[in-house]
């Protein structure tokens, strides 16, 4: 098994690819998917796959989500300053003193900050203020709506944070923004990368599925999973690290960096599916996690699981501390096992592989 393209991973990671706008980290990511396999397309919503063994009847998905969470400009005042909407599950408590980008509709970039209010002025309890769609907002250096309009930028404008991919502890840790999820989009292509060059050869139609706007509720994953059909669908995503302070582990259970990839149990998780990963990882030496997520999982795998008649699918996570903010943290031995865990169960999966629970 190679290591781990740290270039692709930082070229990726650092890409912006905001939920409804992910083609240019999408554009990167084909490039380097589409030297491991045989064919490669994309959809009107921007959902991109690579394809090994497209021939096939029987298909079998892995698959991530593509997009990160952003911000929307809402509201600009006379003054020129810019309130800003949600775009997915961006977190207005971490907004205050943040560098961010405003992406124009022709493709430039404009340097912007998160204002706030200075401690001083902040003492009182009157003066208070808590950080919501009210109190944060963006300064471009403007000081007129005219002058912010000039510069190309209108309501429904995307905004993301300014942060870029680094590594703490001589490489252990992987930090930045946007690893939920593509993280999961480096394991995917990862996984083909090794699927090619042990020049393994699958039985089926392995379908590798970077998907767009799962922040906003699993949509590109939906669309993926009503255009191919599948037979099998294994998602992979992150998952809270609960170990760091202020985590209650009898609500969000017990999962640690380092430890390797976490292996879920829900309704929409198929037991067949989850077990052979799990017998996977045994037969491996690869350790994991257990986690339960319900009613659903909140990924991309109820998506599948839920598609018309139902795809036997099942989750692989991997542990993530500080999740969207600009400081997610993964660790790198744990993204090298979760490659390895999905590469060794593809291998395992055959055509005639029984999903029936009777």
């Amino acid at each position: 098994m190679g290591s781990i393209n740290k270039l692709f991973v930082h070229e990726y990671l650092n890409a912006n690819a905001p939920t409804g706008y992910e083609y240019n980290g999408q554009k990167i990511w084909i490039d380097y998917v589409k030297q491991y396999v045989d064919d490669v397309f994309t959809d009107a919503y921007g959902n991109a796959v690579g394809i090994i063994n497209p021939g096939a009847e029987y298909k079998v998905v892995i698959e991530a989500h593509a997009d990160e969470i952003s911000w929307a400009v809402n509201y600009i005042t006379n003054e020129g300053y810019i309130y800003v909407a949600r775009n997915g599950g961006s977190d207005f408590e971490i907004a205050p003193s943040m560098r961010a980008i405003v992406h124009l509709d022709n493709g430039n970039k404009i340097p912007a900050v998160f204002g706030w209010p200075a401690i001083h002025t902040r003492k009182s309890k009157e003066d208070s203020k808590t950080p919501n769609c009210e109190t944060v907002i963006l300064d471009c250096g403007c000081d007129s709506d005219k002058e912010v309009r000039d510069l190309g930028i209108h309501v429904g404008t995307i905004v993301t944070f300014d942060a870029k991919i680094g590594e703490l502890n001589n490489g252990k840790y992987f930090v930045g923004r946007a690893f939920d999820n593509r993280m999961g989009g480096v394991t995917i292509a990862e996984v083909a990368r090794r699927i090619h060059e042990c020049n393994d050869k699958l039985e089926y139609g392995l379908y590798i599925c970077n998907c767009v706007q799962e922040e906003v509720g699993l949509r590109g994953s939906a669309m993926i999973a009503n255009r191919i059909h599948p037979n099998l669908a294994i998602a992979t995503d992150v998952t809270h690290d609960t170990q760091s302070p202020l985590y209650n582990k009898k609500k969000h259970g017990d999962i640690s960096c380092g430890k390797g990839p976490v292996i879920a149990y829900a309704p929409a998780v198929h037991h067949k599916v989850a077990n052979l990963i799990r017998k996977t990882a045994l037969d491996n030496n690869i350790e994991i996690q257990n986690d339960f997520c319900a009613p659903s999982t909140g990924t991309d795998t109820d998506s599948f699981a839920y598609c018309q008649e139902g795809i036997p699918s099942a989750l692989i996570s991997l542990p993530l501390k500080y999740m969207h903010t600009t400081v997610e943290m993964v660790n790198a031995n744990d993204l090298d096992s979760v490659i390895k865990l999905m590469y060794f169960t593809l291998k395992n999966i055959t055509p005639d592989f029984n999903t029936s629970y009777f």
